[in-house]
């Protein structure tokens, strides 16, 4: 079981920054690609941001020029670094693994980090 810990959400004013961290095990982090998705309440799984074991890089573009992925290959650590906040991506935010391609289809993912954004 692929096991991956999420942390760095909580509550920001719009406008504001948070950086989200994901732990993964070394033969998992060096071998799938791994990334972010949210799920805001009532709504559906939104990948947002993704990078591939050779460091290719996915941003949604609703994201883009706001949010960067990042990741320490020491660590095994991946980051997702969050500015300008909009109380519409009050969400979940879940690390997770891509089966092949990434943005496509999950692997697994952990329990995720809530992240809320006053207006």
């Amino acid at each position: 079981e692929v096991q991956l810990v999420e942390s760095g959400g909580g509550l920001v004013q719009g406008g504001g920054s948070l950086r989200l961290s994901c732990t993964v095990a070394a033969s998992v982090f060096n071998t799938f690609a791994i990334g972010w998705f949210r799920q805001a309440p009532g709504k559906g799984r939104e990948q947002i941001a993704c990078i591939s074991p050779d460091d290719i890089a996915y941003i949604k573009d609703s994201v883009k020029g706001r949010f960067s992925i990042s990741r320490d290959n020491v660590e095994n650590t991946l980051y997702l670094q969050m500015n300008r906040l909009k109380p519409e991506e009050t969400a979940v935010y879940h690390c997770a693994t891509f089966d092949t391609t990434c943005p496509g289809i999950l692997g697994s993912w952990g329990q995720g980090t809530r992240v809320t954004v006053s207006s």
